[in-house]
């Protein structure tokens, strides 16, 4: 049958928490429950014991580096523990501060995606020794790196951490996708097009490597040969797309044999159509001509 999902949100700000009852309401999901305050400092549902409530499912987008996360919380008696066994994120950084509060809100088998900066994948310091511990559990499923200037309020590009607790302890590695280039302008931001998500969630579920943009790395990889260090494009080299120029074609006219090369899936399907073309009679400097009846 039919599983029942149930919702439950918090918010800090007022409007946006009236906005997303609104759009639950929209949404057919009208029962939904959002509390407002702060979730770091105040989290509002909480189980029998005084825990935090534990979810199957959380999406969180918190506010990127949050420089004042610590206010109002006594870090070091924190009452939901949920720096134990991790240690406490930087003072004036609060990106860890959120993603222990995700980890800590989770059930054993519970996923969560995790809108963050990239910073947190690769800052040393407190938050290296929080990812280390972070990656030695296993938790990071996957992480995928965004375009730039996609969210209001900010232009730096940010990436969302996958994370799935269910059989933590047999993963072999993180699955990263970088689709930093996969959008379209729109006025003054950048937005995903159908396509480009479609292209995140096919590649990520079918875990599908592409050169350039999709990769398998092992957990020890990251912690041994690279110090924890996750950013992403020290796994995943751009391609470069750039059309190369053959400055002996522009002078002395005629096709570039490395353009005529980049068909090869044509070539592939008819083999003699390339020599029926064109003549390549100038080999030296790669330049071809159309064959003349």
């Amino acid at each position: 049958g039919d599983s029942v999902v149930t919702i439950f949100g918090q918010e800090k700000d007022h409007a946006t928490a009236g906005l997303a009852k609104m759009n639950l309401i929209l949404h057919q999901k009208g029962t939904g429950e959002i509390k407002r305050g702060n979730t770091l400092v105040d989290p509002a549902f909480e189980d029998d014991f005084g825990e935090l409530k534990k979810f199957d499912f959380i999406v969180m987008n918190p506010p990127f580096s949050d420089k004042a996360w610590s206010d109002g919380i006594k870090v070091s008696e924190d009452k939901y523990k949920r720096f134990d066994g991790y240690g406490i994120p930087p003072e004036k950084n609060g990106d860890y501060a959120w993603f222990l509060h995700v980890l800590k809100s989770l059930d054993s088998n519970g996923k969560a995606g995790i809108i963050l900066p990239h910073g947190v994948l690769f800052r040393g310091n407190a938050e290296e020794s929080i990812r280390i511990e972070i990656l030695k559990k296993k938790y990071i499923k996957g992480i995928v790196s965004l375009p730039a200037n996609l969210f209001y309020g900010t232009g730096i590009p940010a990436c969302i951490i996958v994370i799935d607790k269910e059989d933590a302890e047999s993963r072999e590695g993180v699955f990263l996708v970088d689709a930093s280039r996969g959008f379209k302008k729109d006025g003054n931001k950048n937005r995903l097009r159908e396509q480009d998500i479609e292209k995140i969630v096919q590649t990520f579920n079918s875990q599908e490597e592409i050169r350039g943009y999709s990769r398998f790395v092992k957990y020890e990889d990251i912690l041994e040969l690279n110090a924890g260090n996750m950013n992403v494009p020290r796994y995943i080299q751009k391609i470069n797309d750039t059309l190369p120029q053959n400055i002996a074609a522009h002078l002395r006219g005629g096709i570039p044999e490395a353009d005529i090369d980049s068909l090869q899936r044509l070539w592939n399907i008819s083999a003699d159509l390339k020599q029926e073309i064109f003549t390549c009679t100038d080999a030296a400097h790669g330049i071809c001509h159309l064959a003349l009846p």
